[in-house]
């Protein structure tokens, strides 16, 4: 029995639904959804030299330009991929860009094919409208902040709470200057999508009452979007006052330890050693100038030769001879001076253990 095409957009989302994507690999490129995966019905040429048809001649030109395009075992072995997509993810469902005729042929290819798979209805535009107006509705709930200065282990708190949000995770990037990962960072439009489903997932739960980490407006290429960025600059703030030590030490397994052991397993032993040398030595070069030249080339001399007695040795000592003047000298006096621009939302300060108990018992 055939299941109907599907308007309930929440559940998808909430539900990890698979979504088989029939855009063009660059309109996909562009953003999709987390559960999508692209198995277009024409690729990138194919779609140019049908638009441009459509424009000149007319639609049923551009459908007839289409089929021959698509057709023998071009056709088969697009079919064929479907075809596994479908039995793989018997609860999934496609779309096209608007839910039309993209969509409508591959089920009726799928349907000759003995398969009869459901659509959602309006496609890729209505699904990411729907996530744009999540976020909106979101951005009108109750908001608290998480501050702090870095290394106070503030996006580790965010993923503790049941009701915290993770901008960082969505964007794929820690938002500081060596805040890359080995992984590519999100598109703009992947990182609202991903944030959106987060958001569903929580609303799901019963959650109205949201946490989010003290960001500025962009975490690495991505614009926190507008409406979540506006609500950040009314939000109550929860300030994490850890010692230095605590924060050396997140500070060490995050951008070292970690970095490397990504880099290594993502390039192999030689080239992720070299790799995670040029991470480190990126995130220097990009502050530079807030640095000064001098102290920037002494930083950098200290912070590559402790890359090689790691190596060498294994040793991390030598990290702490870059990361704690570069927590004292530039990001301590930087978050000071902005945070001061904030003291009247300042609701609570603590150590990272008496924040989290505060957050839970006043944003239940």
């Amino acid at each position: 029995m055939s299941r109907p095409n599907c308007e309930d957009y929440r559940q998808l989302f909430v539900n990890d639904t698979p979504l088989m994507d029939m855009r063009a690999p660059v309109e996909f490129g562009l953003g999709a959804f987390p559960t999508s995966v692209n198995r277009p019905l024409m690729q990138d040429s194919e779609r140019e030299a049908v638009g441009t048809c459509y424009k000149k001649k007319g639609q049923e030109a551009a459908i007839a330009l289409g089929h021959k395009l698509v057709h023998g075992e071009i056709k088969a072995e697009r079919i064929a991929q479907w075809k596994a997509f479908c039995e793989a993810n018997p609860q999934g469902y496609l779309y096209c860009l608007r839910g039309g005729l993209r969509s409508c042929i591959t089920q009726q290819w799928l349907k000759e094919a003995g398969i009869d798979y459901p659509r959602v209805v309006g496609g890729y535009k209505a699904l990411r409208r729907f996530l744009i107006e999540t976020i909106e509705q979101v951005a009108r709930q109750p908001i608290t902040l998480i501050g702090g200065n870095t290394g106070s282990g503030k996006t580790i708190m965010v993923n503790e709470l049941e009701n915290g949000l993770d901008l960082e995770g969505a964007a794929n990037h820690r938002g500081s200057s060596f805040g890359r990962y080995v992984t590519e960072q999100h598109t703009q439009i992947d990182f609202e999508n991903v944030l959106a489903v987060s958001m569903l997932k929580k609303q799901a739960l019963g959650i109205n009452h949201f946490v989010l980490e003290d960001e500025g407006k962009t975490i690495g290429s991505a614009s926190v979007p507008l409406p979540i960025n506006s609500a950040m600059q009314q939000a109550t703030l929860a300030i994490v006052d850890d010692p230095m030590e605590i924060r050396l030490t997140r500070l060490m397994d995050d951008y070292v330890v970690r970095m490397q052991r990504d880099f290594v397993a993502q390039y192999g032993e030689e080239q992720g050693w070299i790799r995670f040398a040029e991470y480190l030595e990126r995130g220097m070069f990009s502050i530079r100038k807030r640095l000064g030249l001098e102290r920037y080339e002494q930083l950098l001399q200290v912070q590559q030769s402790a890359v090689r007695t790691m190596q060498s040795s294994g040793s991390l000592e030598g990290h702490v001879g870059w990361l704690q003047p570069l927590l004292e000298q530039y990001y301590d006096p930087m978050y000071t001076y902005q945070l001061s621009k904030k003291s009247e939302r300042i609701v609570f300060r603590g150590e990272y253990d008496e924040v989290k108990a505060w957050l839970i018992e006043k944003t239940r």
